[in-house]
């Protein structure tokens, strides 16, 4: 089926052009809202017609980059090429590509990164600048012009809402059974206009099917072909799967202490190989009739509704492996009645993520000994990927758990240090750590018993003695021992490790 066929309201079709064309309707320093959410519903062939024109006008002598605002990651094909164009400026609100990645840490984009709960409201604001244009990836246009979303929301309605130009991508690869899949929410006033979110529970729906634009906006609609980003996950190895053990053993103490409630709480996980080992430690765990409500669906929440373990998955985006994305379309209307896709600002609501006690499950880079998170910043000063939705949940989960081995680069590095090299989260939004090694709960706890099941539970042996020996040589010398530290010495690790290639002193 051609990109015609799927635009059911014919007034549209003769904004079909090629990506050449529409790329030429932007201009040089445009502000640029894409779709795409960690690899999900980007646009496919725009980013390159970008890039193409970005390096006939760089030869040309003439400048040419946009800022680029998305819902989350992209891919290769999208935000990569255009790194690789020189094509950007700005950048936010997250970015996992490589070569993005690297021109952010040597100076050539400046990379905004923004809690992505709240990328939207700051854009209706106007804090970030007048957007120029939207270019959003959908399957299909109804006919009444409404728009069926991809396989992400992210910020798309609100780019459609702001721009001045749109221009939509029609991915005839991806299935037309899509639609029905998404909830969004159309009626969120600015203040001091705004009401409460009615959602109660993981599974309700508030809004419609569709996104909205108004047609005299649409510039031009291009046809892709492709398939999203290939999210491969590798097979959990020991260390990922202690990690999850560990938590499982924790959810079911909560569950007979009283503190959890039987039929658990709503599931919120993060990105990567360790949050899906620990999705996967569901699966075979004693919970049933488990919901989601998350950010982005990984292989291993599909596998719990896949198997009857969980009930309903609510996220923005749905984010898969190859093989897990075939049994995703090949049982369509099996996962349509049992996923939900809302915009990144429902999904990562704080409200909503306190009224429903989520429990909520992300990575980090390191925790220091009192609890403070990194959860951005390789030695302090190099950008990773960004903050993503961790902070929307860890501040307002009903539990939140930070993961990670507790050591990388082949053991040189210790994943828990004195003192963290750059705050993402603070010891005050944070209440259990795990790494393979254990897990600290360090709810009610004042710092210096912080430290203790810290250094005790999730430190890796090599630096056990380290960390010990910091800790007692802090109490000792420190003007106050509320939270002691020896300021010389605090970011020593990092230093030495940035001089030896070795944490180990």
């Amino acid at each position: 089926m051609s990109a015609q066929d799927r635009i059911r309201n014919s007034s549209l079709h003769s904004r079909l052009m090629s990506a050449a064309q529409a790329a030429s309707l932007i201009s040089h320093n445009a502000n640029v809202g894409m779709s795409g959410f960690t690899g999900a519903g980007y646009p496919k062939v725009l980013p390159k017609a970008i890039a193409e024109l970005a390096a006939h006008e760089h030869s040309a002598g003439r400048p040419y980059k946009i800022n680029l605002w998305t819902g989350a990651s992209t891919a290769p094909d999208c935000d990569g090429v255009l790194a690789q164009a020189h094509a950007i400026n700005q950048r936010l609100p997250f970015n996992s590509d490589r070569d993005v990645r690297q021109e952010i840490n040597n100076g050539e984009i400046n990379f905004i990164d923004i809690h992505l709960s709240s990328v939207a409201q700051l854009a209706q604001f106007g804090f970030l600048g007048h957007m120029d244009v939207a270019i959003v990836e959908v399957v299909g246009i109804t006919e009444d012009g409404k728009l069926i979303p991809s396989t992400a929301v992210g910020n798309n309605q609100t780019w459609l809402d702001l721009a001045d130009k749109v221009i939509l991508e029609v991915n005839t690869s991806l299935p037309l059974q899509l639609e029905g899949m998404h909830d969004i929410c159309h009626d969120n006033p600015l203040p001091p206009h705004r009401k409460p979110i009615n959602i109660n529970r993981a599974d309700e729906r508030i809004g419609s099917p569709y996104l909205q634009v108004d047609p005299k906006k649409i510039v031009a609609i291009v046809e892709s072909n492709a398939p999203d980003r290939d999210n491969v996950f590798s097979e959990p190895d020991e260390k990922s799967k202690q990690i999850a053990a560990y938590v499982v053993d924790f959810l079911s103490h909560e569950i007979k202490q009283g503190r959890l409630p039987k039929e658990m709480l709503p599931i919120q996980s993060g990105v990567g190989n360790v949050a899906n080992a620990v999705l996967a430690g569901l699966l075979t765990g004693p919970f049933e009739n488990l919901y989601g409500y998350t950010e982005v669906l990984q292989d291993g929440m599909l596998d719990l509704v896949r198997a009857g373990k969980m009930v309903t998955a609510s996220a923005t985006a749905v984010s898969l492996s190859a093989k897990a994305f075939k049994d995703f379309t090949d049982n369509i209307d099996f996962y349509r009645e049992r996923i939900v896709l809302r915009s990144q600002d429902i999904s990562n609501h704080p409200e909503l993520v306190r009224r429903l006690g989520i429990i909520g499950m992300n990575s980090m880079i390191e925790a220091d000994i009192y609890g403070n998170i990194n959860s951005t910043h390789v030695m302090g000063t190099g950008m990773m990927n960004g903050i993503g939705g961790s902070g929307d949940f860890a501040r307002n989960c009903y539990l939140n758990f930070f993961v990670t081995p507790s050591t990388a680069k082949d053991d040189k590095i210790s994943c828990i240090v004195p003192m963290v090299s750059h705050v993402d989260h603070t010891e005050h939004d944070t209440q259990i750590i795990v790494t393979e090694q254990g897990l600290a709960d360090l709810r009610g706890l004042a710092p210096r018993q912080r430290a203790k099941v810290m250094i005790e539970n999730c430190a890796h042996p090599d630096f056990r003695d380290q960390l010990q020996d910091y800790y007692d040589r802090a109490l000792k010398t420190a003007k106050g021992i509320h939270t002691p530290h020896i300021l010389t010495e605090a970011l020593g690790w990092h230093q030495h490790f940035i001089e030896t290639g070795s944490m180990k002193m």
